[in-house]
């Protein structure tokens, strides 16, 4: 393992959970001061005081939680392909098929290879589909080759389907799609870094 990669993913890893710990701290201290007369309504409905005020605060820290993580896994595969390739970078181009949005966001652009990447996409809207359909063909007409990489699949079965309908549609316009295993696979493939196992090593080092 390249211990300069493991460090600097190490450092960015402190970094959000620094950051996730404050927000979650001060997100705790706002809610002593909520109105809960909408406990009423938990109560109604079985739930009673003590654990209504369990799901707020679970909730609260799961919408940080998610965010934070999500953030964190993108930039740390991002920073991986930096390694391997400096002049990676984010890079917006031109709508050219339409006039919303203005530009779309390639996550990582590979010499000719346009990373989108996720950590998951648990959305089940039928309009994301549509978006990025003109996105992958906005790329495509820009002279790159559109590469979906996300680490972990949706599990509810509408966000599934939305999923198989995207992978259709990037090998159906000559890009690239790969998910779970195989987005780490990728990864590892294309930067010699191995990058779940370094996420593994530092969860290992918070026990």
């Amino acid at each position: 393992m390249d211990m300069s990669v493991y460090e600097s993913i190490k450092r960015l890893a402190d970094a959000y959970a620094t950051r996730l710990k404050q927000q979650v701290d001060l997100r705790i201290e706002e809610m002593k001061a909520d109105d809960n007369s909408h406990y009423l309504l938990y109560r109604v409905l079985g739930v009673s005081n003590d654990e209504g005020r369990l799901i707020d605060l679970y909730q609260n820290k799961g919408r940080f939680l998610y965010k934070y993580a999500g953030a964190f896994l993108e930039e740390a595969a991002i920073a991986c392909m930096k390694h391997r390739f400096p002049e990676a970078a984010k890079v917006k181009i031109p709508n050219s098929l339409g006039a919303r949005p203005r530009t779309f966001e390639i996550d990582c652009l590979v010499n000719q290879l346009a990373h989108e990447i996720k950590w998951r996409d648990a959305t089940t809207d039928g309009d994301h589909i549509t978006k990025e359909h003109t996105r992958i063909q906005v790329i495509k007409a820009k002279g790159y080759k559109p590469v979906r990489v996300m680490f972990y699949y949706p599990q509810r079965e509408q966000a599934v389907k939305i999923q198989e309908t995207l992978e259709t549609l990037y090998k159906g316009i000559g890009g690239e799609y790969y998910c779970g295993d195989g987005a780490w696979s990728y990864i590892e493939k294309m930067t010699d870094i191995d990058l779940l196992g370094i996420l593994e090593k530092i969860a290992q080092s918070r026990e």
